[in-house]
């Protein structure tokens, strides 16, 4: 029992250190909390997809009743607000390619006439293609305005089928609702492995670290000294977005705490691995935050956060198994919008339970085998 209580606390003395170390200075306490909250407002209000408003311009070479009523309906939906009346096709890549409008709705000239002759009558929509995800959410609107034009004419009598959509877990469609509970795993992770990949760089270029390692103390004792504050960090950051997502952006939670917090957890365990690994082949902090720099952005890309991880080439997703950012985001989205239970999040735990198990025992080799 004298072990064990000498083992545990000297893993508290080397803790008690590394608190020290990264809280003692003010302005560190202040980067570790300020960017999180800052950075969680910014992306709920400036990462969206949603539209707010579409500016278009209106080329009517039908000039009939009909494009009118088309135009008033486009009016009348509250999200288009027309900027531009052209005069000929020549001035549409003018207002398209100097950014003035999102979009170009042509009525061709015989517009009212096929109409009128129970034809089918195509307009052109001109769109911005430059950001895809816009363009069809743009095309998706105006498709809208158009069935809604149809149901008010005698043309809807031919469409016996009517369709009506409603969206799970997202029921108004906001890209907020799926970017910030992504953001309760991504942005912890940027700081929680800065943190851990410095920390042992920075005791090596102090030469503190050396002594360290000749004290009695065992590797385990100093990864899990290493690990813990690491690891309480990155949980209080996970905690300081949620609350924003919760409280300040109104994203309803539908989860279990417990359930999401293990999933942290062990994303966070996952991700200290991969940090002290960064760290113990480091031999100094410029080196340490090259690696993690040169890491993070591959990261970030294969997680599934801001693109389906089904688009990706097959290749690509299965090197997505190593990433812990993969598993975290499903898994923090899933309890937080579905409500997802242990069962049902449990075999995305594993990889990451995995991840951790062989980083960490490498971080502990190589702590002692890089000084050799």
């Amino acid at each position: 029992m004298a072990n064990i209580k000498q083992y545990f606390q000297f893993i508290f003395n080397l803790c008690q250190k590394e608190f020290l170390t990264v809280l003692k200075d003010p302005s560190s306490r202040i980067i570790l909390i300020l960017p999180i909250i800052m950075q969680s407002i910014l992306f709920g209000y400036a990462a969206t997809f949603d539209l707010k408003e579409v500016p278009y311009a209106v080329l009517d070479q039908s000039n009939s009743q009909a494009s009118h009523d088309v135009l008033q309906k486009l009016k009348g939906a509250g999200l288009f607000n027309q900027v531009a009346t052209l005069h000929g096709s020549d001035e549409v890549a003018d207002v398209i390619g100097n950014q003035e409008a999102l979009m170009v709705v042509y009525f061709p000239a015989d517009f009212a006439d096929k109409l009128g002759q129970g034809e089918a009558s195509p307009l052109q929509l001109i769109v911005d293609g430059r950001n895809s995800a816009t363009a069809n959410a743009v095309v998706g609107s105006f498709s809208t305005i158009t069935l809604a034009y149809n149901a008010s004419t005698d043309i809807s009598s031919q469409l016996p089928i009517t369709v009506k959509s409603r969206a799970w877990f997202n029921p108004n469609m906001e890209t907020r609702w799926i970017i910030m509970p992504g953001m309760i795993a991504a942005l912890s992770m940027i700081q929680t492995m800065m943190l851990t990949a410095l920390s042992v760089a920075r005791e090596r270029e102090q030469g503190t670290f050396d002594q360290l390692l000749v004290t009695p103390s065992l590797p385990s004792q100093i990864l899990i000294s290493k690990a813990v504050p690491s690891i309480l960090i990155g949980l209080v950051q996970s905690t300081l977005v949620l609350l924003i997502c919760r409280f300040w952006f109104d994203i309803p939670f539908q989860g279990s705490l417990l359930v999401l917090y293990l999933g942290l957890f062990l994303f966070t365990l996952a991700s200290v691995g991969v940090g002290l690994s960064i760290s113990a082949v480091s031999l100094n902090m410029q080196q340490a935050m090259l690696y993690t720099f040169v890491l993070l952005m591959p990261l970030m890309l294969l997680s599934g956060y801001a693109t389906p991880l089904a688009n990706m080439p097959d290749l690509m997703q299965d090197i997505t198994y190593v990433n812990p950012l993969r598993f975290s985001i499903s898994i923090v989205r899933r309890v937080y919008l579905e409500g997802a239970t242990l069962a049902d999040v449990y075999t995305e735990m594993l990889p990451l339970i995995l991840i951790a198990a062989v980083t960490l025992p490498v971080a502990s080799w190589l702590f002692r085998h890089r000084t050799s």
